[in-house]
């Protein structure tokens, strides 16, 4: 593979490090070439590091010139572009020579060029220009790549990467830390504390809200920031007013960062916008305990009250606390330092970043490659995008497993919420009740998924079951396969609407995978006999949890000490609740005396915050209730560490039991006892027969083990999802050849 790598040869920090580590990292993997647009230090860098530099210089019109020539004599499968000068050239060499072009988005296009309002409306709309005109994006970090699908680039051309650092340094036998601080001025007398930033001394970076909270913190700290910019006069003055000068050591740019870091105790980053740091690896490397702002990709690297401590941009009360309490606890301060070296080493080393990169150059080739009349999507429709945690899950894990059959599928979604669909799954996404676009994927489609949940159902209401009903029609009209995916049928009662639900799944579904063994029953006594159906599981048991480190900080931000042994309830508001909900309050009660264990409310949706709190109101024991989670992992992971789990929402149920915690389910819906029952778990009760006695005697039942049921088990059964979706994907049903 030949890459020809452009940038403008200005460039300093992240990017900088970024591109140089690797250029030097591809050797042996790919063949790559550097084109710098001026000579200087960047280009003098990379030939010292052993990277094919060429330096093109002069006016657009004959470094374009050169550039063709270089490009179609190299024979390059690629152009990969850095910043303004180097996507401006990539968008031309993609029209002018049909090239495959590629661009690393490294910082947000919108604020490049903060403070300087003459670039950003040159060089700042040429870039967003040419970004608009180049295909494929690596973005450094989840979150960048977030910010590009949010602004309508497509998530099937954006590819997350992060910036890794190199772990095959050694540390120094015998460093001298005294003799390194010496060099900035800084002499450190006992029970004294230094914190160091790394940043351009420009708005972006901040600074004012660090020396705000610094004034604050004790005055056993001392500060140093190394970095140079246009704000350096404002803020040596700003120092002067708080009464910190003394305290506060301006060294400006420093060339010796290893040292840097090495000297410190605290790394700071007080930004309001960042992509994935090097400041925040780098000193995670050199063992800093560390405080940043909770923008871009910091969140992805600290796991707050885990391995650092985050605070929200701007936040001079909240910052002076970290500070103050890093400065006081030096135990503190080695706990989180460990912790994030190990998390560093394992997940954002310079070695990992290289192997990204190449999946990612390989990807794009291959859809580069494929031709435009290819029948490449995929079309989802489910209960999507109405904050339900379960119906989510069941999204993430359906996207998950299309993945994995093929990682090259084009996904689209129909969701009520169209836009956050579009960030939380990386697929393509349009609103649920547009017609036109709902035909365009159609026609667009190899496959169509209705997807899990009870969709094929009348207790909601008629209109939605006529709605499914009429995109299994579409879709198979308009030439796709049609699939149902880990579905749960029924109730239908209205003997109308049972007609219309067989006559239309026998026309129009090709396959039918099911949740349970109820709706199996259900099909079987509505007449549908023609399409393939399996019995599989619920598509949500599939995922796993998020990891320990992200679970803890998802529970410390609630209040919920990670170490404790909790009893959690999923409740939702159902008929009667006011009958019933006393009754869920004395299970809590008796489960905090009985069993020593705490309470933990747990929302599948938004709205179930309302039902814990009205029954919190009326526990003699104090309660906590988990904040509302964007992912579905963070769930499980939570649900993994409960004792035991009571719940009403299904999705509770299977969450928990697909960790092997035992759960009791109170059915206000036959597709609770339902699925319960295929689990093999016997421990549930309609809400219709709920009495304190009843409940307790479950709760007894489930602590001494006996409500685990088999979740290896139905694992194993839900590939039948997956095997049936690849099957109808493969080439002999129309699938990508």
């Amino acid at each position: 593979m030949k890459v020809l790598h452009l940038i403008g040869g200005g460039d300093v920090g992240g990017a900088k490090t970024h591109v140089l580590g690797l250029l030097a990292g591809l050797r042996g993997r790919a063949e790559a070439t550097l084109v710098s647009f001026r000579e200087g230090g960047f280009a003098d860098e990379a030939r010292a590091n052993g990277i094919d530099t060429v330096v093109i210089g002069g006016g657009l019109r004959s470094s374009m010139k050169a550039l063709r020539k270089l490009y179609r004599e190299g024979g390059y499968d690629l152009v990969h572009c850095h910043g303004a000068r180097g996507n401006m050239c990539g968008m031309l060499l993609k029209r002018l020579e049909h090239a495959t072009v590629v661009s690393t988005v490294h910082s947000d296009p919108k604020l490049d060029y903060l403070g300087r309002p003459a670039a950003a409306l040159t060089f700042g709309l040429i870039n967003r220009f040419a970004l608009r005109r180049i295909t494929w994006h690596v973005a450094v970090s989840d979150p960048v790549a977030d910010m590009l699908i949010e602004r309508g680039f497509s998530p099937y051309g954006v590819f997350p990467i992060y910036n890794g650092v190199d772990f095959s340094d050694p540390e120094p036998i015998n460093f001298d830390r005294a003799a390194a601080l010496a060099k900035f001025g800084v002499t450190l007398a006992e029970g004294e504390v230094v914190c160091g930033i790394a940043a351009r001394l420009n708005p972006v970076k901040d600074y004012p809200t660090l020396l705000r909270a610094f004034a604050k913190a004790p005055t056993n700290l001392k500060l140093i920031i190394a970095g140079d910019g246009e704000d350096e006069a404002m803020l040596k003055n700003l120092a002067a007013e708080l009464g910190i000068a003394d305290r506060v050591t301006f060294a400006g740019w420093v060339e010796d960062m290893d040292s840097f870091y090495r000297a410190l105790d605290i790394n700071l980053l007080t930004s309001l916008s960042e992509t994935f740091p090097y400041a925040l690896t780098e000193g995670a490397r050199r063992h800093c305990a560390t405080v940043a702002s909770r923008v871009g990709g910091v969140p992805v690297l600290i796991d707050h009250g885990v391995n650092g401590l985050l605070f929200t941009p701007q936040d001079v009360d909240t910052l002076a606390e970290h500070l103050t309490s890093l400065a006081t606890d030096g135990a503190l301060r080695e706990r989180y330092a460990a912790a994030l070296f190990e998390k560093t080493k394992k997940s954002f080393s310079l070695e990992a970043t290289i192997s990204r990169q190449m999946e990612i150059y390989d990807a794009v080739l291959r859809r580069s490659g494929f031709a435009k009349s290819d029948r490449a999507e995929v079309t989802i429709c489910g209960a999507y995008g109405k904050n339900n945690a379960g119906d989510d899950a069941i999204l993430e894990a359906i996207v998950t497993e299309l993945r994995d059959i093929d990682p090259d599928l084009k996904l689209h979604v129909l969701s009520r919420d169209p836009k956050s669909t579009r960030l939380h799954n990386r697929v393509d996404s349009s609103y649920t009740f547009n017609p036109i676009a709902m035909r365009r994927e159609f026609k667009r489609s190899r496959l169509y998924i209705n997807g899990g949940g009870s969709l094929m159902q009348d207790v909601t209401s008629t209109r939605s079951l006529i709605f499914y009903l009429h995109t299994l029609r579409a879709a198979k009209k308009s030439g796709a396969k049609v699939m149902m995916y880990g579905c749960g049928i029924g109730p239908i009662s209205r003997e109308r609407n049972k007609r219309r639900a067989s006559k239309c799944l026998n026309r129009y579904v090709d396959a039918i995978t099911l949740r349970e063994d109820g709706s199996l029953e259900t099909l079987a006594s509505l007449g549908v006999t023609e399409p393939e159906v399996t019995l599989a599981a619920d598509p949500a048991l599939t995922l796993d949890r998020s990891d320990d480190a992200l679970t803890e900080s998802a529970m410390i931000g609630s209040g919920i000490d990670p170490k404790g042994e909790y009893f959690c309830l999923a409740l939702r508001k159902w008929k009667n609740w006011e009958s019933k909900r006393e009754i869920f309050a004395k299970a809590a009660d008796y489960a905090a005396e009985k069993y020593g264990l705490g309470t933990v409310f747990l929302p599948i949706e938004r709205r179930d915050a309302e039902a814990a709190k009205e029954v919190a109101s009326m526990m003699r024991h104090t309660s906590f209730a988990l904040a509302p989670q964007s992912s579905a992992r963070v769930v499980i992971g939570v649900l993994a560490r409960m004792k035991a789990v009571l719940s009403m929402r299904l999705h509770g149920l299977i969450f928990a039991a697909g960790q092997g915690v035992p759960v009791v389910g109170v059915a206000y819906d036959p597709k609770v006892s339902s699925f319960l029952k295929y689990m093999g778990i016997e421990l549930c009760i309609n809400i219709e027969d709920l009495t304190e006695e009843k409940l307790l005697g479950l709760i007894d039942s489930a602590m001494s083990g006996g409500a685990n049921g088999d979740p290896e088990r139905l694992r194993e059964i839900e590939r039948g999802n997956v095997d049936v979706a690849a099957r109808l994907l493969s080439p002999k049903n129309g699938g990508k050849k």
